[in-house]
């Protein structure tokens, strides 16, 4: 909260302040009737800030302050100001949620009866709301919202402020359409009263949900608007590099939603060169002629931490994990250092997001043990935050039936994708979800029926429920596999060289290592030696590069038994080596991975994340063919 009026002197000893304190007050009662209020009120005002500004805060003197201005039966604009941070201090720093709402709403009905009291007045209006949805009383926040929002219209920043706030509940409600209509009035009354930089940000934050209803034919014209006003508008040049990033995240992640990765590059590079930009700029304390201009999307902190975590998800779909792991280093430091000096909630979801993606890669990295460290971790930040949980629980669940494909416990990999399919109703996540289900399925090799019954709802033929590149090259390596334990080598041919044309086309490095391995066992199988070992080669070459342990470990098995069908003992004795090498390292990780307490997540299936894990005796899995 901003404080209009603040008078305190460092310098004083906290006994000094009190005693002078109580001293003011004596005085203070005696010439309340010759003396201006503002001269109590200021004094006062300066005492509580002096206690909330100490270090630590003394919030209880602050209060015992501020309530002390009620004493002076001051007018209703001090009377309304002073309940104003009241409520504010409570409401920050105490856990009397009651108390504040109770001096919120004194604020909010007083200031309406003073003219020309606009800031007071919407911002009780907005921490009251605040306080509502904390209290899970969204249906009184709502229509506190829309009367400010209604009242609001001659006081540019307040009317857009309260619109982004409306957008917003409407948005954690999954009212997509109703924040889609606020954001489109926003827009539209920024751009009545002067200024493009408010209308973009409205606009941006309108693209951002639709990309998230997957209301693709409307986000194509608006992100072409939103790139004409964020190049042609002249402004704060941290605030125009700021919208230009809003704009190219927006743009990366549609690109890594439909799966192209290649066609993402230029993209990200002009974005990483923004952030740098930025990075370089000073912040600009003149504040913006329009009112209206008075926002910021994000700290620049936090924008830097964004660009990591689009360039991680960048990395992680191209098969880049080396670099993937590089950036998450990166990012996870950066926000370890924010979160000691800022408690925002999108610092928590940035960090899910980031572990999440790493804990895939160290489960192809070969490296279960500590994923499931990981997953542990993400379960730690669930269990503080149920709206984190709310959002993230499908995802965890897919991040555990990964691992337990990993650690060969198909049953429990069963149970955790058809828990994560219960949570979500993300189709990408979905289908990422069903097509990693099916590979259970045929591992498992007697579901036919709950097979079959998938694969219909992932033909890559026809009717994909998604329109993501890499989804559906994944189902025709799905559909390749399934032909290929079914001995139909020339139909398994087929949909490899789909997948493998696909990946080649977008630089998708693990389907591509996939697909040359498989086909490679294919015409081993066939008897086509040299065929074979064209494809072997660089599936071992591409699988070193990612690194993806257990493609190296199927080539190299591969490769043994080609070097020793074309004669080439020695070779044949190398990759029996480099066999030998990667079956220990993934043996010794498994049953790391299966030691730690943590591996009991694997039964859980319902409700929030355990809070407690207990240990176990030792690992109850074996290291089966990774085939």
């Amino acid at each position: 909260m901003l404080w209009l009026w603040g008078l305190h002197d460092q310098t004083w000893q906290p006994r000094s302040v009190a005693i002078a304190l109580k001293n003011l007050l004596l005085s203070g009662k005696m010439a309340s009737n010759v003396e201006a209020p503002e001269r109590w009120y200021l004094a006062l005002l300066g005492f509580a800030e002096h206690f909330r500004t100490s270090s630590p805060p003394k919030i209880r003197l602050c209060v015992h302050c501020l309530q002390a201005v009620f004493q002076f039966k001051p007018p209703q604009r001090i009377e309304a100001r002073t309940h104003l941070q009241l409520g504010s201090v409570l409401y920050h720093h105490t856990k009397n949620s009651e108390l504040a709402r109770s001096h919120l709403e004194k604020a909010w009905f007083i200031s309406q009866q003073v003219p020309q009291f606009e800031d007071v007045k919407f911002e009780a209006a907005s921490i009251l709301s605040e306080l509502f949805c904390q209290q899970n009383l969204v249906d009184s926040a709502k229509p506190l919202l829309r009367k400010a929002i209604q009242i609001s219209q001659q006081t540019p920043y307040w009317h857009c402020r309260l619109l982004f706030q409306l957008a917003q509940l409407h948005t954690l409600e999954k009212d997509l359409v109703s924040a889609c209509d606020l954001l489109g009035v926003g827009a539209e009354y920024a751009r009545v009263v002067g200024s493009e930089y408010t209308r973009a940000l409205f606009l941006l934050s309108k693209g951002m949900l639709l990309l998230m209803e997957r209301k693709l034919g409307e986000v194509h014209p608006l992100l072409t608007l939103c790139g004409t006003i964020v190049e042609n508008w002249q402004g704060n040049p941290i605030q125009k590099e700021s919208l230009r990033v809003f704009f190219l995240v927006l743009q990366v992640t549609h690109y890594l939603d439909a799966g192209q990765v290649k066609s993402v590059k230029p993209c990200l590079k002009q974005l990483q060169q923004c952030i740098q930009t930025i990075s370089t700029l000073h912040d600009d304390e003149i504040l913006p002629s329009n009112p209206a201009d008075l926002f910021h999307w994000l700290p620049k902190e936090h924008m830097c931490v964004l660009v990591y975590l689009v360039t991680v998800m960048h990395s992680m779909q191209a098969g880049y994990l080396e670099k993937a792991q590089k950036y998450t280093d990166k990012a996870l430091m950066q926000l370890e250092k924010l979160k000691m000096l800022d408690c925002s909630p999108i610092l928590s979801t940035f960090q899910v997001i980031l572990l999440e993606h790493i804990i895939m890669c160290r489960l192809v990295t070969g490296h279960k043990a500590t994923a499931l460290q990981e997953i542990s971790q993400v379960c730690q930040l669930c269990q503080q935050s149920p709206r984190l949980f709310t959002n993230h629980a499908a995802q965890l669940h897919t991040l555990l039936g990964l691992y337990c494909i990993s650690v060969n416990c198909m049953d429990n990999a069963e149970a955790q994708f058809t828990t994560a399919l219960r949570l979500t109703t993300h189709q990408e996540l979905w289908t990422y979800i069903v097509t990693n289900l099916a590979s259970v399925y045929i591992r498992e090799g007697n579901r036919h029926q709950e097979l079959y019954s998938l694969l219909e709802r992932i033909n890559p033929d026809h009717n994909f429920p998604v329109s993501s590149h890499c989804l559906r090259a994944a189902a025709f390596y799905i559909r390749g596999l399934l032909s290929f334990f079914q001995g139909r080598y020339n139909e398994a041919k087929r949909f490899l060289r789909e997948t493998l044309k696909m990946s080649n086309a977008e630089d998708l490095n693990r389907l591509t290592a996939c697909s040359l391995v498989l086909l490679g066992h294919i015409f081993y199988v066939l008897g086509n030696h040299r065929e074979s070992n064209n494809m072997v080669v660089p599936a071992m070459q591409l699988a070193s590069k990612i690194p993806d342990m257990s493609v190296q470990l199927w080539s190299s098995a591969l490769l043994k038994d080609l070097n020793k069908a074309l004669g080439n003992n020695m070779d044949a004795h190398e990759a029996a080596q480099m066999h030998q090498n990667f079956s220990q390292q993934l043996l010794q990780d498994h049953i790391a991975a299966c030691s730690l307490p943590e591996h009991n997540l694997i039964s859980w299936t319902d409700g929030p994340p355990p809070v407690q894990i207990q240990a176990q005796n030792g690992p109850t899995t074996s290291l089966a063919s990774l085939l």
